[in-house]
């Protein structure tokens, strides 16, 4: 069962909407590492939560492409946990350090949508 665990978090890292457009571009794997630390540092109840995120993560992205980016990410995360997205085949190299990741993430969604 672990496992079963272990492959939905990775695959909610990889579901991270990176490439997915908005006014501002895609998201690169750094800016979505200051998404995940705000998202810890800011939660649901932090008044002007999204403005807030923008500022952590320098101005690179708006308020307004912040909040896309997180409900881009509570999507993902709901069809991952629903069943509807195909486990990925991961080497034995890439998994560990893959379910790594995925649990930090899903650790700071979960923390942040409290």
């Amino acid at each position: 069962m672990a496992s079963a665990a272990g492959s939905k978090q990775q695959q909610a890292m990889m579901s991270l909407p990176s490439s997915r457009g908005g006014g501002g571009g895609g998201w690169t794997q750094r800016q979505n590492k200051q998404f995940e630390c705000a998202l810890a540092v800011y939660d649901k109840e932090t008044p002007d939560r999204w403005h807030n995120i923008a500022r952590y993560m320098g101005g690179a992205k708006s308020a307004d492409e912040v909040r896309r980016h997180f409900d881009h990410l509570v999507e993902d995360v709901a069809r991952i946990e629903s069943g509807r997205v195909p486990f990925p085949r991961y080497s034995s190299s890439s998994s560990s350090r893959g379910a790594d990741d995925g649990n930090r993430l899903l650790t700071v969604f979960h923390l942040s949508s409290v």
